[in-house]
């Protein structure tokens, strides 16, 4: 039985983590450009040249 007391503990702790890590994210602006990323592919730097 204690085991299980163990696995939830770690299973806290991991989750909990995992959401500092999302937070933290969130507050640094790292899900703030949205429509970007969608549309990036569209664009294409490179200039064609002749060599190939």
């Amino acid at each position: 039985m204690s085991v299980v007391v163990v696995l939830v503990l770690c299973s806290l702790l991991i989750s909990g983590g995992f959401l500092l890590a999302f937070l933290w994210a969130t507050k640094r602006g790292q899900f703030d450009d949205v429509h970007t990323p969608a549309i990036t592919m569209l664009f294409d730097d490179r200039t064609p040249t002749d060599k190939p």
